[in-house]
């Protein structure tokens, strides 16, 4: 885990970093989190352990469980399918809003992300799916919308761990020319394109998530299923 900067606010902080370290998947799916171990790890009490702890549970990210304690959230195979069907309507609207709403500083940092996702290691999967999920955050701060941005957030979380659970789609031989697509289209201003493009982008995907997600849940130590 990276290392702890201690803000204002330490339960803030808490959240904010644990957040990050499930998203980046060094907290794996199904690992079983102490407080007592982050709170050393963390060097705070347990207080603002446990109040983060609480929130992502609240959020999706966590799942607690009665005598058990708490583990990162598993994803069952429908739910994913679930994520799936709503990644493709809202990415596609996000897409299509890029292009009409973004800003020339908005299409820098669209190139800017896709080409660190481009320079990734290949070998290195938390990196390419931290950089993946920021090129898609690019479109969707792109997009001008205020009411778009938390329901991407959410979204984004699922997508999380539905990536790092299966650990199979970065590199597919598909995902650089549809990302090439989708920014030419944003780029040149073509909503219908950029709809289309950010659609099947997300269908190329949500074919393949549910068989290797069935398949990671029978993996030793991997075999709790979320609620």
């Amino acid at each position: 885990m990276t290392s702890f900067e201690r803000p204002t606010l330490v339960r803030d902080g808490v959240y904010e970093h644990l957040r990050r370290a499930v998203l980046d998947g060094v907290l794996a799916p199904g690992e079983r989190l102490g407080e007592v171990e982050l709170g050393q790890q963390l060097g705070v009490s347990r207080t603002p352990i446990r109040e983060a702890l609480m929130r992502l549970a609240q959020d999706g990210l966590l799942v607690a469980e009665a005598n058990k304690g708490v583990r990162v959230r598993l994803l069952s195979a429908a739910e994913a399918r679930d994520t799936y069907v709503v990644r493709e309507e809202l990415d596609g609207l996000a897409a299509a809003l890029a292009a009409q709403h973004h800003t020339p500083a908005d299409a820098a940092a669209l190139r800017a992300a896709l080409a660190e996702l481009h320079a990734a290691p290949a070998d290195d999967y938390r990196a390419q799916t931290r950089l993946d999920l920021a090129f898609h955050r690019a479109i969707t701060h792109a997009a001008q919308n205020a009411a778009l941005t938390p329901l991407a957030r959410d979204l984004e979380q699922r997508v999380a761990l539905i990536k790092h659970q299966t650990r199979t789609y970065n590199a597919h031989p598909q995902t650089d020319a549809q990302h090439a697509a989708l920014l030419d289209a944003i780029l040149a201003r073509d909503p219908g394109a950029a709809r289309e493009a950010a659609r099947l982008h997300v269908r190329t995907f949500a074919a393949l998530v549910p068989h290797d997600l069935n398949q990671s849940l029978l993996i030793p130590g991997s075999t709790e299923r979320s609620e």
